[in-house]
């Protein structure tokens, strides 16, 4: 009997990581002020459908995928409940979101995101793209937001929206190239077939 073909949790994922990382760093950008909808994208969108890609993509046995989308969709949730419970709760148990310790939080997602980013050079230029710039964005708002540097904070905003647009094109290049059984949207496959480390 057949498999079933299992879905491609890839496009979920970038998807909601593209909207979630755009939305955010128009905010970074100075096109408008924290407010709601980036909560509560950061909650749902960019944190809760990630974590469910990243779920979807260990059912494929696919580590990198499983890895990323799991990890960055528990950023965006750590980074809403700091943003959110600061005045609710952390405030009234004499926490403080400083920022020293969120610039540190940055650096930690940057040096993470550098090891992944080793990762992308067998898959795809596209990807490299995005975790490239994910790279320099982690780095320049840690700079910004711990120096408190507005005109950093507003570059890496540019620099945010690049990524986002990026992780944006390839989910809906997986997706149409899919529908369509041909490639209308290139990624630019790496000519490096990978393999699973249980396979070597």
């Amino acid at each position: 009997m057949a498999e079933d073909k299992l879905a491609n949790p890839a496009v979920l994922g970038l998807t909601c990581f593209g909207l979630t990382t755009m939305l955010l760093n128009l905010h970074n950008a100075g096109l408008f002020k924290m407010d709601a909808t980036i909560l509560g994208m950061g909650f749902f969108v960019g944190g809760l459908a990630q974590v469910i890609a990243g779920i979807l993509e260990f059912r494929k046995g696919n580590t990198f995928g499983m890895t990323a989308f799991t990890a960055y969709g528990t950023f965006w949730i750590a980074l809403a409940f700091t943003v959110i419970y600061k005045p609710l709760l952390l405030t009234r148990v004499g926490l403080e979101a400083s920022g020293k310790g969120l610039a540190w939080f940055l650096v930690l997602w940057g040096v993470f995101t550098i090891f992944m980013t080793v990762g992308t050079f067998k898959i795809n230029r596209v990807l490299q793209f995005v975790f490239i710039t994910l790279v320099v964005l982690f780095f320049m708002l840690a700079i910004g937001i711990g120096w408190e540097l507005t005109g950093v904070v507003k570059a890496a905003g540019i620099v945010g929206l690049f990524t986002g647009a990026g992780a944006l094109y390839l989910a809906m290049a997986e997706n149409i190239n899919e529908i369509y059984g041909k490639t209308l949207l290139p990624i630019w496959p790496m000519n490096v077939e990978y393999k699973n480390p249980e396979d070597l």
